[in-house]
């Protein structure tokens, strides 16, 4: 998986808003997918989330939630996003024994909220992953950092069937394919994920009845995340 760990010292501006004090090493800001369709039904999902979140918040100092269900944008099931970086008022005099400590106790929560949105209540029929996007991407542009590291970690088969597309459904002929993902950004679809990376667990998991279409299926997310402005797409 290819990661690209940024850091940076975050700005004296930034004070009291839950990033970094001056001093302090800037981590990313950080999204988290979880598919609560049927995703979640295999153990192995769960067990994918328990064994690669941690890993992937540690390096984070802010992290956003989204679920993805049959109606992702405007759904009931939602988690607070969690300031992972000690405050300048928490850490005043920018002690990194004292950053540290803020650290490991705010990235306690990250996996338990991440958790529930496994156990969301069904809304709608189907499976909107690009809402679920949107929605996170949302929240992380409102935190948007220039020296910071943007990150979204999704946990889905990315089996979207809601909307505009049904990707079981697609024509995954190359020109076709491109003229999906151009349908999918001009109407706004596609989360601006300019600057992001993307990593993708579970990818296919419920693998359908012909393999042929599952090496298309890869080339269309990730030419479509690709389209979004991602600068990595990973999946997995």
């Amino acid at each position: 998986m290819r990661r690209r760990w940024a850091a940076a010292v975050a700005s004296l501006g930034l004070v009291g808003m839950g990033v970094t004090g001056c001093g302090t090493e800037a981590r990313a800001v950080c999204g988290v997918v979880v598919d609560s369709t049927s995703y979640a039904d295999p153990a192995a999902s769960r067990t994918d989330l328990t064994s690669k979140l941690p890993g992937f918040v540690d390096g984070c100092d802010w992290v956003g939630f989204a679920a993805v269900t049959g109606a992702s944008e405007s759904s009931t099931c939602r988690e607070d996003p969690v300031a992972v970086a000690a405050t300048d008022r928490e850490n005043p005099n920018d002690n990194p024994v004292v950053e540290e400590r803020v650290r490991r106790h705010r990235l306690t929560q990250v996996l338990p909220r991440a958790g529930k949105l496994f156990d969301c209540p069904t809304e709608g029929e189907g499976s909107d992953v690009l809402g679920a996007l949107r929605y996170v991407v949302k929240q992380m542009d409102a935190r948007r950092q220039p020296d910071q590291a943007h990150r979204v970690i999704v946990f889905s088969d990315l089996i979207n069937n809601r909307g505009e597309l049904h990707v079981n459904k697609l024509d995954l002929s190359e020109v076709a394919r491109q003229r999906k993902i151009k349908e999918l950004r001009d109407s706004r679809l596609l989360p601006d994920l300019t600057g992001y990376e993307v990593v993708v667990h579970g990818f296919l998991r419920k693998k359908g009845s012909n393999p042929d279409r599952f090496p298309l299926l890869e080339s269309f997310w990730t030419e479509a995340l690709e389209s979004a402005g991602a600068v990595s797409v990973d999946l997995l």
